[in-house]
């Protein structure tokens, strides 16, 4: 309690003591003596309380007052310290100013001087280049009054001099400078293509998407479609794909367009079959919880899919759609597989290029994300992947690789160009890829077509399951320089009107013989 308030405590008791003994004197009248002296005492008491704690409130006053003189005396030190630091630097600033000033004023002299130079070869220069002028005209009439032509009909009579000279040299100096680069390049290319197969270590067999449920016998194909055909019904309106139950033996086919939809209704109807129980209410329970462990598994498989290649900080819908690939197949090879094997192709060509590595993996794995929902959205699953990328907040060389990886826009960077490299790689190494009998010889009948419609092919044939085409051209017609030139316009009328996984090498041989008969 504070020392003032038990001072004025102890006086208002003592004025009560007192002022209750006078009033006991006066109604009884008795002796209050005793009363008064322990009145007196206890004033006496009260006031030598209140005296040692006035001393001991104005000590403690005094304490306080003096801790905060040293503290304040403290800081006022570490103020003049302060300023005294600010004051140095600040001399410091001034003399470095200074300093810079005298330099830039030096400076501006050079600049100065060095002008006036530059100003006097200025004046020289036009000097010298007047005369040469003036001799150059008095060359040129002298040469046009012994020659009997102006300049202009001599350019011309000498253009056309030399002109198939030109055109002739022009042509065997492409060939060799190709010739060189392309050797260059392949060399580079094939080490580097080498180094990041051998580095990458992929499965070759990648998970199909399955559409055939199996049944343990054909009477299950009746209790599938159910009374009047109410079950069937029920799981097409459930799971959105078509149901087809034909006379093949202890099989029911899936059919439709969205991959997840058709793994849906075959996790389902397999486990409806294993069940047993199957009516429209347990195919409606059993399709929602298909779907909630289906989502959960796409959002696994993306996640898992950036860990592996390592990935990070993908926006969480381009996650989902990365997981959706793990349903969808293109050419038989599992799309998800593949992106993943992209990405590693690309990290790996990208640190021997010296290429940012980790926009080569991000630009691996997202390549096909469009063909998540090509089903859904219309147009080339290059440019729908791009429009994603672009909405879910992708760099600008990232959406351009996606877009040019299939050649729907021109690839400007080597970004894109290593993209391109790995989706060819993924695509074309063995087992990667099937394609039908009627596509590939149609595709070998196309490559012959193509280089026999160039004048002065005589044969053409095409050889390593169409990765490669030779053609056999009249040595009368076609020169050296002509047939490299015919390489390079095949080249690319095939890469203008033909689809294909990989390259293809474009072969023009040309033979020369000459007969003679001794008689």
């Amino acid at each position: 309690m504070d020392p003032i308030y038990v001072i004025i405590l102890l006086i208002v008791v003592a004025i009560v003591g007192v002022f209750v003994g006078m009033r006991l004197k006066r109604h009884t009248g008795t002796d209050m003596g005793p009363v008064q002296a322990e009145i007196e005492r206890l004033k006496t008491e009260a006031a030598l309380e209140a005296e040692r704690l006035r001393k001991d409130a104005v000590l403690k006053a005094q304490d306080e007052a003096y801790r905060l003189k040293r503290e304040a005396e403290v800081e006022i030190r570490e103020q003049k310290v302060e300023l005294q630091n600010l004051e140095r630097r600040l001399h410091n600033k001034e003399e470095q100013l200074e300093r810079k000033n005298q330099l830039l004023d030096q400076k501006e002299l050079e600049v100065f001087e060095r002008e006036k130079q530059f100003q006097k070869r200025d004046r020289k220069l036009k000097d010298r280049e007047q005369q040469i002028n003036s001799l150059v005209e008095e060359q040129q009439a002298t040469l046009e009054k012994i020659s009997g032509m102006s300049s202009k009909e001599a350019r011309e009579y000498l253009f056309k001099t030399i002109e198939a000279d030109v055109r002739q040299d022009a042509a065997r100096l492409l060939k060799r400078v190709e010739t060189e680069t392309r050797e260059a390049a392949d060399k580079k290319a094939r080490e580097i293509i080498s180094l990041a197969i051998s580095r990458y270590a992929g499965d070759y067999v990648a998970e199909r998407t399955v559409s055939v449920v199996p049944l343990p016998n054909d009477e299950m194909k009746g209790r599938i479609i159910g009374r009047e055909g109410r079950n069937i019904r029920a799981i097409e309106a459930a799971t959105g794909v078509d149901l087809i139950i034909d006379d093949t033996p202890e099989a029911v086919l899936l059919s439709g367009f969205n991959p997840v939809r058709r793994e849906v209704a075959r996790i389902a109807l397999e486990r409806l079959v294993a069940d047993g129980r199957i009516h429209p209410a347990r195919i409606e329970e059993m399709v929602k919880k298909v779907e909630r462990e289906i989502d959960n598994a796409i959002k696994e498989a993306g996640e898992q899919a950036t860990f592996d290649i390592g990935v990070f900080g993908i926006h969480p819908e381009l996650i989902k759609l990365i997981g959706k690939l793990k349903f969808r197949t293109s050419f038989a090879q599992n799309v998800l597989q593949h992106s993943i094997e992209v990405a590693f192709l690309c990290g790996i060509m990208a640190s021997e290029l010296g290429v940012n590595v980790k926009k080569a993996k991000r630009a691996g794995i997202l390549h096909d994300i469009g063909k998540a929902v090509d089903h859904e959205v219309e147009g080339p699953h290059a440019i729908i992947g791009a429009d994603l990328a672009k909405k879910y907040g992708e760099s600008k060389d990232v959406i351009h690789a996606i877009a040019a990886h299939h050649e729907d826009v021109k690839p400007e960077t080597v970004l894109a160009v290593l993209v391109q490299a790995a989706d060819a790689l993924s695509g074309a190494r063995p087992g990667a890829r099937r394609e039908m009998l009627e596509t590939y010889v149609r595709r070998l009948e196309d490559l012959e077509r193509i280089a026999t419609s160039f004048q002065g092919v005589q044969k053409s044939y095409a050889i390593q399951a169409g990765r490669e085409i030779r053609i056999m051209v009249d040595a009368n017609r076609i020169s050296d320089p002509k047939a490299a030139l015919l390489s390079r316009d095949i080249a690319k009328k095939i890469e203008s009107e033909l689809s294909y996984p990989g390259q293809i090498k474009v072969t023009v041989i040309r033979e020369m013989r000459a007969i003679e008969y001794a008689k």
